[in-house]
């Protein structure tokens, strides 16, 4: 194999599920400052918003996220238009 052609950051990261509290430990070589500590080991993290864990077709379950206000804010926009 060549050599130094794989990243240098190359480690174990936490990736945390925010809509339902799951983490997922895999290697990875993203970029983050935020830490968690699991078991005593002290991890990077990163926060999704959604994940195979909270997303409708793996799970089988429609459930609504909305992080941003998006469904208000429709809401207050074309929720009191009436059908002709």
């Amino acid at each position: 194999m060549k050599k130094d052609i794989h990243p240098s950051n190359y480690r174990e990261v936490v990736f945390k599920d925010m809509s339902n509290d799951e983490i997922f430990i895999t290697r990875s070589t993203v970029a983050t400052k935020e830490t968690i500590e699991i078991d005593g080991v002290t991890y990077p993290l990163v926060k999704l918003e959604i994940t195979s864990a909270s997303h409708p077709f793996f799970t089988g379950k429609q459930k609504l996220v909305d992080t941003a206000g998006r469904v208000d804010k429709f809401m207050s926009r074309f929720g009191n238009l009436k059908k002709k």
